[in-house]
């Protein structure tokens, strides 16, 4: 018997991600239905993760942010701008779709509120406001108390700074960001038991009414990325070409998008969306530059997620979003989304920066981050098709577009 439960423990660490999330779901729902006594001591060990994704949450966005642009490298082709404006405008569409989604099919999630304070913006002016002073704070204060506004607004800064340092500083800074990433990944590998002391104390406490909410939550999401990939893009393409995009959607979506959702890394991805780009006939100089480039910044799934989830909580609380607010959520889902992170669960790290807009405390937001994890297993596989067929699309429909273009010129 003692050497079967190593076995057993060796078995289960070589399982993927997806599949250890899903054991633990199960393990949780089943032992808040035949033993809810024990399953509301479970709670503990969601807090531990949630306390733990609250704590590296911060650095993650500060570090990767600021490594990314202080490594920026200069003199890129000027014929990507015409898909780097396709990146922007698709991610951009992508989280209006979800606040129209999100306001026409409000969705409840279970969060526990108490001992927190939650002030409600009185509008648009208020919001701004509070959005100004958090980009003017204390950096170590915005580390210190996640005021993802801040760190964002110091992360650029620096980054641009240090754009201008030698090359052994922006060396450390990329060492510093693979570093952050790594223990990312050790947090997020923990999910399945986080998930499962959430799952199982929050349905011992709450009942099986949660996984309904969980339920439309999901529907929303998915019904969202399902409309951009079938509807909002195909539009974007056709504005781009003038015809029929359908071939080209499908054909993206068949190639790119049915790997991306099994192996759910936009970046393992790319060696697929290049081959796919080469049997296009597109240019490799555009290609080869677009989607590694779209792998990091090209992210309406992201936006999508980011949206719903944070208007999830936003209906959840009672807080009234008016149309101004709601635009300026899709704005600022669309610049998180491009800044999501590249490992697993990265876009859910960002949901609280998404949050502060509307005043909602950090103890509540990363709630909402462990909600995400719970529906992670279809959610981010759906995000990553979406994310990854779309690099190749946007890339075929720009420089499609620039040879029609080179025709009629001649």
């Amino acid at each position: 018997m003692t050497a079967s439960s190593p076995s057993l423990l060796h078995r289960l660490k070589r399982l993927s991600l997806v599949t250890q999330i899903v054991i633990g779901l199960i393990a949780g729902i089943a032992l808040a239905l035949f033993a809810p006594d024990v399953a509301k001591s479970t709670a503990f060990i969601g807090k531990v993760f949630v306390s733990a994704l609250k704590a590296v949450a911060p650095i993650l966005v500060f570090v990767l942010v600021m490594a990314s642009i202080a490594n920026h490298k200069h003199g890129q082709e000027t014929h990507i701008r015409p898909i780097l404006f396709l990146y922007l405008l698709g991610t951009f569409a992508a989280a209006v779709v979800a606040v129209v989604a999100s306001m026409t099919f409000p969705s409840s999630l279970v969060l526990s509120t108490q001992d927190v304070a939650v002030t409600a913006p009185g509008g648009i002016g208020e919001v701004l406001q509070s959005l100004l002073l958090s980009v003017v704070d204390n950096p170590v204060s915005a580390l210190m108390n996640a005021n993802f506004i801040g760190i964002l607004a110091w992360a650029i800064g620096m980054g641009i700074a240090i754009r201008h340092a030698g090359d052994t500083t922006r060396e450390v800074l990329g060492d510093l960001s693979n570093g952050v990433t790594v223990i990312v990944r050790l947090v997020i590998s923990f999910a399945p038991l986080g998930i499962f002391g959430l799952v199982a104390s929050t349905l011992a406490t709450s009942g099986f009414g949660a996984l309904i909410g969980y339920a439309h939550l999901l529907a929303v999401l998915l019904g969202c990325m399902l409309f951009v990939a079938l509807v909002m893009n195909p539009i974007i393409v056709f504005w781009k070409l003038r015809r029929n995009p359908y071939p080209l959607v499908l054909t993206c979506l068949r190639e790119s998008g049915i790997t991306a959702f099994f192996t759910r890394s936009s970046a393992a991805n790319i060696p697929v969306n290049l081959e796919l780009s080469k049997r296009l006939g597109l240019h490799e100089d555009t290609y080869s530059v677009s989607i590694p480039l779209g792998a990091t910044i090209n992210m309406a799934g992201a936006a999508i997620t980011i949206t719903v989830l944070t208007l999830a909580a936003v209906h959840t609380l009672g807080i009234a979003v008016d149309i101004p607010t709601a635009i300026l959520l899709s704005v600022v889902a669309a610049i998180c989304a491009c800044g999501a992170s590249g490992v697993a669960g990265g876009s859910l790290l960002l949901i609280p920066l998404a949050c502060s807009l509307f005043g909602i405390p950090s103890e509540i937001a990363m709630q909402v981050v462990a909600v995400g994890f719970i529906i992670g297993v279809l959610q981010d596989s759906a995000e990553t098709a979406l994310n990854s067929s779309t690099d190749v699309l946007f890339t075929a429909a720009a420089c499609l577009g620039e040879e029609q273009k080179a025709q009629h010129a001649t």
